[in-house]
């Protein structure tokens, strides 16, 4: 069998994330330091709402990158022995770890506990800090993505409407949450939509990269700006005003149809950069990009820290003081990541999954 080709544009779609994870909750600092409904706090409510496409942008990747790996592979036992040994590894024990640091941090910040049912309760639901919830589901994808990828194989009306399947699970899932609530915490068919969208574009990958340079690429970009600037809007009025009821299905629905053409659009301009950027310059984006899951459990901690080095006021200053706070996370958490993925042991324990070559300024070896 002919070796698959490398996706690139999976490490630019990663360092995208990877950056508006961190804005998303530098610019939160909006709703408790300016005042409440003025001009300034209604832009950067725009601003945070608007941009929140990383989540759904790191589940499309994950879709694509292992739909994409095992269309052609025999479903064993070894294989999927294998699948969950390293998901254990790279996700499940630096997840563990983190949980345990931030256990330790709320109480050092004076609001948490060291409880030990309350502390096994909060890591079990992803609630030891508010980033964390977002690993609770990403274990539950793992745990039930071999199902998904034999379907692939088994079904082909799956394999042909894939993202029309997560479509449907994801609305339906929410449509249930919202009527006839199905569980107390949150599951991950919430996350079917992009999930599967990726898988699809996995799937059909040649395919879908032919399309990258089409015209097409901005139209479905223009559509998820509207629908996530409607999403903005409406949550400012309805959920942050009260002007009138919370309507879940509505916000939901346009909030899908923002995620789904945001994260196919995203995907198109990333392989189009991707041909256009040199292979060392990749080179270097991708050992950058490999930190990403090491920024998400990371960054919450550095910027608490951050944040009372640099105090932000409700005046002019704030904007200077929202990007020295964004640049200085940013910069803090590569460096501690990649001194650690230099000089220290193990360093995957604690950041998941890192390359081989830890030293940026030369090219890595072709794996």
């Amino acid at each position: 069998m002919k070796k698959q080709q490398q996706i690139q544009s999976i490490y630019l779609m990663r360092l995208l994330a990877m950056a508006l994870v961190v804005l998303v909750h530098v610019t939160g600092a909006y709703a408790t330091v300016l005042p409440f409904a003025g001009d300034a706090y209604e832009k950067y409510h725009f601003l945070n709402r608007i941009i929140r496409i990383e989540a759904g942008l790191f589940i499309a990747i994950t879709g694509l990158v292992f739909f994409y790996q095992y269309k052609h592979k025999k479903l064993t036992k070894t294989l999927w022995k294998n699948y969950y040994k390293k998901r254990v590894s790279f996700i499940l024990i630096p997840y563990i770890i983190w949980a345990l640091v931030y256990e330790v941090h709320k109480v050092i910040l004076g609001f948490g506990d060291l409880h030990p049912t309350a502390i096994a309760k909060r890591i079990l639901f992803g609630e030891s800090y508010y980033q964390l919830h977002f690993i609770f589901l990403i274990v539950q994808i793992y745990v039930v993505l071999p199902l998904l990828i034999w379907l692939d194989h088994k079904i082909a009306i799956f394999r042909k409407y894939m993202f029309v399947f997560g479509g449907l699970l994801q609305l339906g899932y929410i449509a249930l949450q919202t009527f006839v609530p199905l569980s107390t915490f949150p599951l991950f068919l919430q996350l079917m939509g992009t999930l599967l969208l990726g898988g699809w574009i996995g799937i059909h990958y040649d395919r879908e990269k032919a399309k990258s340079r089409r015209w097409t690429t901005w139209g479905w970009l223009l559509i998820s700006g509207i629908a996530g600037s409607f999403i903005a809007v409406y949550y400012y009025f309805s959920g942050t005003l009260g002007a009138f009821e919370w309507n879940n299905i509505l916000y939901e629905s346009v909030n899908y149809v923002f995620l789904i053409t945001g994260c196919y659009s995203i995907f198109r301009i990333a392989e189009s950069l991707a041909d256009k950027l040199s292979t060392s310059t990749l080179t270097r984006l991708q050992q950058i990009a490999s930190y990403s899951f090491g920024y998400y459990l990371l960054h919450p901690l550095i910027l608490d820290y951050v944040t009372i080095t640099i105090p932000a006021y409700s005046n002019y200053l704030f904007h200077i003081q929202m990007m020295l706070r964004y640049l200085a996370v940013m910069g803090v958490c590569f460096l501690i990541i990649y001194l650690c993925h230099r000089f220290v042991p193990f360093a995957s324990l604690f950041f998941g999954k890192l390359p081989g070559n830890s030293s940026l300024p030369k090219q890595s070896k072709a794996s």
